[in-house]
């Protein structure tokens, strides 16, 4: 097997060699160029020490010399270029208690995750698979190089992991790792919230979303987002509907393309619909406030998950509006995308797509055409360059100084009812018009009855 590495990886390789010691590049890379993929970096190991390491190159950054790697830079690109090392004790699921250099590379190929993730390769000594990797890929497997427990015991984030590559790679998880990861998954906890966000982002922009539900029958969720262990439980007796809380909020996600807002709106979407669920006298489900409800629990999750505000706002806003419902008329459609916001109109109109997909057949049809017939008329208002903001108006705080108006709250009110009058009727929007004494003095009279 030849495995192309590139000319600076090379170079890193060939230095070390001509100075004595082995080096292989390990882990990811090796594992993504077996399955045809281009590595998104080459990752060495070596018998050289660190210090060895960084005699040997110009340039090198201490970005982890405490675990024995050294990026070395090449031009512009960075190398992380790790010892052989034996992990010593781990006290919290994360970090071992002492790190040992060994000379055997095996040695340090038996602390790595998965047995896919531990292959190393070099052009001299060829493909290095102590672990069976390779037939593990063939096999479509993630398998825990030696005894999964121990695995998931120096790191619990693994366990996540090992879901996630299922996710990515479309394979299966090996029983016995599958089995430790229901024991342990409740180590989870001592992991940070910014190293779960990542790997469960990964998951669910993968091309296989759906094994959030791998998540949540090896109890990973019960751990870190327990909201979802309540949606699946829930039923949804409702014509509209066909599978549980939980099951529609899976296929939803798997429904929607694979866009970060898009896909965590659609985990979060129906969260809080256990919360909500009535029962009328005929045994129908109602979800009434779940939007709105859903919307500051999903704000809650991603804020204890460390994600960024620009995320959480979307998704929230997402969440919000995802079930409103309106004739579908363009002064309606002009509404709603002024409320929402021009650019996250579209976004809102694919949630509803996903949103239907998820759901019965009832009205299916009906539903679908309502959401193509939005989208029609939305592209006419873009078209047309109609206004949805205060900034598209015809006329700004300028103008209403000049008629004496004072800079503040009140002329913001202002502009806001001018937006609301012109959402109505798009040819209102003119100076002229806007700016006539009778209406200004009819926006004016409406402010102070209702202040």
């Amino acid at each position: 097997m030849k495995i192309s590495i590139p000319p600076a990886a090379r170079e890193i390789l060939d230095r070390l060699h001509s100075a004595g010691f082995e080096a292989y590049v390990v882990g990811g890379c090796v594992r993504d160029s077996i399955l045809g993929r281009v590595p998104g970096d080459f990752d060495i190991t070596t018998s050289a020490k660190p210090q060895e390491v960084k005699e040997l190159f110009d340039r090198t950054i201490d970005t982890g010399i405490e675990h024995g790697t050294v990026t070395v830079m090449i031009g512009k690109e960075g190398f992380e270029v790790t010892t052989y090392r034996i992990d010593g004790e781990y006290e919290d699921s994360r970090h071992p208690k002492e790190v040992i250099f060994t000379a055997s590379l095996i040695e340090d190929l038996k602390r790595r995750d998965f047995t896919i993730n531990a292959m190393a390769y070099s052009d001299e000594d060829g493909l290095i698979d102590e672990f069976d990797g390779l037939s593990d890929i063939e096999n479509k497997i993630i398998r825990c190089v030696g005894e999964p427990k121990e695995r998931f015991t120096e790191d619990a984030l693994r366990m996540m992991r090992a879901v996630r590559f299922a996710a990515q790679l479309g394979y299966d998880i090996e029983e016995k790792t599958r089995e430790a990861i229901k024991e342990l998954s409740p180590t989870l906890s001592k992991i940070s919230a910014e190293r779960v966000q990542v790997e469960l982002v990964k998951l669910i922009t993968s091309d296989n979303p759906g094994r959030i539900r791998d998540l949540y029958e090896t109890g990973i969720t019960a751990v870190i987002m327990p909201e979802f262990d309540r949606c699946m439980d829930t039923p949804q007796d409702n014509i509209h509907h066909a599978y549980t809380v939980g099951e529609h909020i899976i296929k939803t996600v798997e429904a929607v393309r694979a866009d970060r807002y898009l896909r965590l709106t659609m985990l979060f979407h129906d969260i809080e619909k256990p919360s909500c669920r009535t029962t009328d006298e005929e045994g129908v489900d109602h979800f009434y406030g779940h939007a709105e409800k859903g919307a500051a629990t999903a704000v809650a999750i991603l804020r204890r998950l460390k994600f960024d505000k620009d995320t959480m706002n979307m998704v929230e806003k997402l969440i919000k509006y995802h079930d409103y419902r309106y004739p579908a008329e363009k002064k309606n459609v002009r509404k709603m995308a002024s409320k929402v916001g021009r650019d996250i109109f579209p976004l809102l109109l694919e949630v509803r797509d996903a949103d239907t997909a998820a759901q019965s057949d009832y009205l299916r049809d009906a539903k679908n055409e309502w959401t193509d017939e939005v989208r029609r008329l939305f592209a006419e208002i873009l078209k047309d360059d109609e206004c949805l903001a205060i900034s598209d108006l015809a006329v700004n705080g300028k103008d209403l100084m000049d008629a004496g108006i004072k800079p503040g709250k009140e002329m913001g009110l202002i502009l806001k009812a001018m937006l609301a009058d012109v959402l109505e009727d798009p040819s209102h929007n003119n100076a002229e018009y806007l700016m006539k004494k009778e209406n200004l003095d009819k926006i004016l009279k409406s402010i102070s009855e209702n202040t």
